[in-house]
């Protein structure tokens, strides 16, 4: 995802942890089945606003549980399925012409009728806002939305594009109020209006979110608790306190991995009190290479440097194996994932580098600096470079330096070509593969670091997105993951894996992460109220 709080977001960065009950005008009193029915939750990633349409970050976190969308990705799959929707499909071959019809009698949370004007108003005021921080980027292949009643939704594409359905399954597509959402403007202030498993009852900017369950609402979701708050936790150290001392329910993504290896050793002792589960995770880690630079834009040094990094001791020194390595930028569990990189480089070898370099005509030392932020992604992302540069000097053949700027800077340098290696991550919008390799491949691509390929924008792409069978469009992701390997403009480091905490009685975890990795907070409960 382009800057989901921070395009790089690991095990060990963002928070959906948990909050104190106290306080919490929903769970004052004594009503003890209230309380049952209540799960405390918290983020590090504070909304940045309430209007979906400006919003592509760690909003989409508060989105996924007061918004609808026309799809959502149900529990036992990665392929979207209606949820404001009764059926969606493409009416062409050609994957240009997407139609939905709606449920009859869904309402917003103010009682507005949600109907196909609302669809056709909500996506068409992305485009009209332009918000710089909002999802636009996510519809560039949408040429215009029609609604020719009230139920029916059809959606012309400019191009094919069959990954559009996952598309209208994310919180960019969030269906909003005409009535309370401006056409051409953000909406501003702390209360909102969905159609969403929950209502917003109250809100504070970068402190407190209280949600209650939504009595009118009518979708796929079964909300299994009454209430749910969320508290904007700067710190997962007083999240992880509070967890041990049974003050709040869960702690989700934000662990770093020093806490899940102590949760780990606890429950190995017998500790029971605090459970951990492990969610296969989707974010990956890489180094991006300018090929403007006079030593990162020698093919030779880019495959030298990737044919000396060592995925596994960089997972196993630094996130104490809560990541795995990752040899393609489409990880693990993602349709068309491959092992590219080890295939075309193997096991790390100082030998192999060696000889890379020389039949380049390089004999001395290769200075290099690689760069990475330094406050958006946690303790991590520093040792993660100190890392990659013990591994590179040691091999004798570079002299790497390692420098880091606040993420306002950072991002800055990197956009104006002043970098020659920096680290970047991603958080997928959506789980296909085209999500893992179209917005990082073009002159105009999500890094500011054009990576012109004509196989790949002009064949593999668009070849991919006239399969409506993503399985059959993997064949073009495995063609483009090996050309990627063999261009080393991109090296792909670790896959991050997600941890949830959680205390003995909430049930529901397992289920709690949808499969593009945002939270389900429906389907969470204290076990006393089964």
């Amino acid at each position: 995802m382009f800057d989901r709080n921070g395009p790089l977001r690991i095990a060990a960065t963002v928070v959906i942890s948990t909050s104190l009950v106290s306080g919490c005008s929903s769970l004052s009193g004594d009503d003890g089945e209230q309380k049952r029915r209540s799960i405390a939750t918290g983020t590090t990633s504070a909304p940045s606003t309430l209007d979906p349409a400006a919003a592509w970050d760690g909003s989409w976190e508060l989105y996924k549980n007061v918004f609808q969308t026309l799809l959502s990705f149900p529990s036992s799959s990665s392929s979207p399925e209606p949820d404001a929707a009764k059926r969606c499909g493409f009416t062409d071959s050609a994957s240009r012409v997407y139609r939905c019809s709606l449920n009859e009698g869904l309402k917003f949370s103010n009682g507005n009728p949600l109907d196909a004007r609302a669809v056709k108003h909500s996506i068409d005021r992305v485009a009209a806002i332009k918000a710089k921080s909002g999802p636009l980027g996510l519809m560039g292949s949408l040429d215009r939305v029609e609604a020719p009643d009230k139920h029916t939704v059809v959606f012309h594409l400019k191009k094919s594009d069959a990954t559009f359905p996952f598309i209208l399954a994310t919180p960019a597509a969030a269906i909003v109020d005409p009535d309370s959402y401006p056409a051409d403007k953000v909406r501003k202030g702390d209360k909102l209006v969905g159609s969403g498993p929950y209502t917003l009852s109250s809100y504070s900017q970068g402190k407190r979110a209280e949600l209650s369950k939504n009595n009118t609402y009518r979708g796929p979701a079964k909300v299994k608790n009454d209430v749910v708050t969320i508290d904007y936790f700067k710190d997962s150290s007083r999240m992880v306190k509070a967890l041990k001392d049974k003050k709040i329910d869960v702690a989700y993504r934000g662990l770093t991995p020093t806490q899940v290896t102590g949760f780990q050793k606890a429950q190995a002792k017998g500790d029971q009190d605090i459970e951990l589960s492990e969610v296969l995770g989707s974010e990956i880690s890489y180094l991006v290479f300018n090929p403007k630079d006079p030593m990162a834009g020698n093919p030779a040094v880019r495959k030298a440097v990737a044919e000396l990094i060592d995925r596994k001791a960089l997972v196993r020194n630094v996130y104490k194996r809560t990541a795995d390595p990752l040899y393609s930028m489409v990880p693990g569990g993602i349709t068309g994932h491959t092992s590219a990189f080890y295939d075309a480089y193997g096991e790390p070898s100082r030998e192999e580098a060696k000889r890379t370099l020389a039949k380049a005509g390089i004999s001395k030392k290769v200075p290099l600096t690689l760069w990475y932020t330094t406050d958006r992604y946690g303790d991590t992302t520093g040792q993660t470079f100190t890392e990659l540069k013990r591994q590179l000097n040691d091999s004798g053949l570079f002299d790497v330096t390692v420098k880091g700027r606040p993420w306002s800077k950072f991002v800055g340098g990197y956009s104006k070509g002043k970098y020659p290696v920096f680290g970047r991550g991603w958080f997928p919008d959506f789980p296909d593969a085209d999500n893992y390799v179209a917005p990082f491949v073009g002159k105009n691509n999500a890094l500011a670091t054009p990576y012109d390929n004509p196989e790949i924008t002009e064949k593999l792409l668009p070849s991919s997105r006239k399969e409506g069978n993503r399985a059959t469009a993997s064949r073009s992701f495995t063609r483009a993951q090996k050309i990627i390997a063999k261009d080393a403009r991109l090296l792909p480091l670790w896959q991050g894996r997600v941890y949830v905490a959680s205390v003995r009685d909430v049930a529901g975890v397992e289920w709690v992460i949808d499969p593009s990795t945002l939270p389900r907070l429906w389907e969470l409960a204290k076990k006393s109220s089964w």
